[in-house]
């Protein structure tokens, strides 16, 4: 199964899924082949969750020689992906390849390392900036974040997603990499969600970044290291 339950995520098993993980975690990826990595990385993780998540239905169509029945998918013009700036923006590109007409929503939030992690592990969160689009009850709404660390971050994002909107048909939190520790948080303080991932990964270091890993995300996408 491409996508398979693994207790507290959902996994993308599909093996270019894999191979293109294996690709940019590899430390001599440079910054142009990793950034198209993760484009890459978000069309595989889109069309996922087109075929583990979304309904088909059948509609008559004519060809140029007679008319048949065929099957379209349902509800694509009903998707809201939320960019998490900025490591997900290429991320986000990728999945727009498999939403070409989705909505989008962008939440600058960072974690503020400085003050380093709280008793229970988590972060404090700033939020710089939020535009969202309407979300419906008939919508699939795809938060997306390279990197699910502490959880810090995704539960913030998703306080501000969930705020004063109705429960939407789907919703669904997209990383490539997960730590075990991030799982738990979001998923303890957002059942509703589910949490999507192409890894889950061994555990978080003291600094709370993730190991194995790929690295910072963002500066290696856009060489800010």
């Amino acid at each position: 199964m491409p996508i398979e339950d693994r207790d507290n995520a959902y996994l993308i098993t599909h093996a270019l899924a894999k191979d293109t993980l294996s690709r940019i975690r590899d430390v001599e990826t440079e910054q142009v082949s990793f950034r198209k990595g993760l484009v890459k990385l978000g069309r595989i993780c889109g069309y996922e969750i087109i075929d583990g998540r979304m309904e088909t239905e059948y509609v008559e169509i004519e060809t140029p020689l007679e008319g048949t029945m065929g099957e379209r998918v349902r509800g694509l013009d009903d998707v809201v992906i939320i960019n998490v700036l900025r490591a997900a923006t290429p991320f986000v590109e990728g999945l727009l390849k498999a939403f070409p007409r989705a909505r989008q929503g962008v939440i600058s939030a960072s974690r503020d390392e400085e003050a380093g992690r709280d008793e229970d592990g988590s972060f404090p969160i700033s939020v710089d900036y939020v535009k969202l689009p309407e979300i419906t009850e008939e919508d699939t709404v795809i938060i997306a974040d390279p990197m699910l660390a502490t959880g810090s971050t995704m539960c913030t994002v998703l306080e501000h997603v969930t705020e004063n909107s109705p429960t939407p048909e789907n919703l669904i939190v997209l990383s490539a990499v997960s730590a075990p520790e991030g799982l738990l948080r979001v998923g303890e303080q957002f059942p509703e969600a589910d949490l999507l991932t192409v890894s889950i990964d061994d555990h978080l270091d003291d600094d709370g970044f993730i190991v194995p890993g790929l690295g910072d995300a963002g500066d290696r996408a856009f060489r800010t290291t």
